[in-house]
């Protein structure tokens, strides 16, 4: 038996039992308080009816939100004893709605990162395929098969290279990644991020120009910003022609560490800057067989550890990447 059924039983109940010892003493007063009693429960019971359908319609309108519909409003229960309820109700139906926008938004970014991969991943297998099939020829000269073989090497690089950068992005934005503190040297690291790239920089021919100010350094994970700044030094190389130049300049104080990297290149055009740091990104006029996400990565590596990577172009020419790591969170 529910509280609301008995309840009524309880307010029958005393009204029969009031009513008849008013009865031993006056009947009038008998019909007076059984009247009374009546209007009492009529009362309670009309709106106990309201409430009932009140809190129907609240259930409803919960459910059609629950279902997807944004246009539910709780207004007309503002003046009523179900105002703090809905107050609350409405908070959380707020909440909801911000919370599948963005997974909504996450799952479309999710879809269009899946078919970036797979484009960016289909050029080199076939490639592979190809490569494969020449190489069963059994009339194929030693030195074409070397040559073919040396070229799938170096496709199974470039699809490594893309695969355990993707999975960084991803593990970065998950939050998944622990990032150490060390005390970085600011020449160890541009020291460190040179090396990979050192034969390329002197086949083209391209002058590395160093400015590091005495003791520069901040706090961070050298891995992972060595990996930062040799994709940005890869991405100028890439884009600086032979016999151009590469400056590198270092500073730091109390609050930041500044790294500016600048190239002889072309620079930007100003409709791609706000893009330049997009995954998959490349400008139209982008020759390179860069994948677009070497950027995206560095920038994500500085961002997630207190620091803040803008491209813009250079006052004399070229590309130019200002990187500050702040001392506390910005």
């Amino acid at each position: 038996m529910n509280e609301i059924v008995l309840r009524r039983y309880l307010h029958i109940g005393i009204t029969v039992a009031g009513t008849a010892v008013c009865a031993l003493f006056s009947i009038k007063c008998a019909i007076i308080l059984f009247i009374t009693s009546a209007l009492i429960f009529a009362v309670h019971e009309f709106t106990e009816n309201i409430r009932k359908k009140r809190i129907l319609s609240l259930c409803d309108d919960i459910d059609r939100i629950l279902r997807g519909n944004n246009t539910v409003s709780f207004d007309d229960y503002r003046e009523n004893e179900l105002s703090i309820l809905t107050a609350e109700i409405h908070k959380m139906t707020i909440r909801l709605r911000e919370q599948n926008s963005a997974l909504f938004s996450e799952k479309n970014t999710l879809k269009e990162s899946l078919e970036d991969i797979a484009h960016q991943l289909r050029t080199p297998l076939t490639s592979m395929v190809l490569l494969l099939e020449m190489l069963r020829s059994p009339e194929l000269p030693r030195s074409r098969y070397m040559e073919y073989v040396t070229e799938l090497g170096s496709l199974l690089s470039r699809m490594n290279w893309l695969i355990e950068t993707l999975l960084g992005l991803s593990r970065i934005d998950a939050g998944a990644v622990k990032f150490r503190q060390d005390n970085i040297s600011c020449r160890e690291l541009i020291e460190n991020a040179l090396e990979p790239i050192s034969f390329p920089l002197e086949v083209k021919n391209i002058d590395i120009k160093v400015d590091i100010q005495e003791n520069a350094s901040f706090c961070g994970d050298m891995q992972y910003f060595t990996e930062a700044l040799l994709n940005i030094l890869k991405n100028c190389m890439e884009h600086t022609p032979e016999n151009g130049c590469i400056t590198i300049s270092a500073t730091s104080n109390p609050i930041y560490a500044n790294i500016i990297v600048t190239d002889s290149g072309k620079g930007f055009q100003d409709e791609e800057i706000p893009h330049i740091f997009e995954r998959f990104y490349r400008s139209c006029e982008d020759s390179s067989s860069g994948y677009g996400i070497g950027l995206a990565f560095a920038k994500r590596i500085v961002t997630a550890q207190n620091g803040v990577l803008e491209a813009k172009n250079a006052p004399t020419g070229g590309a130019c990447f200002d990187m500050r790591i702040y001392s506390t969170a910005v």
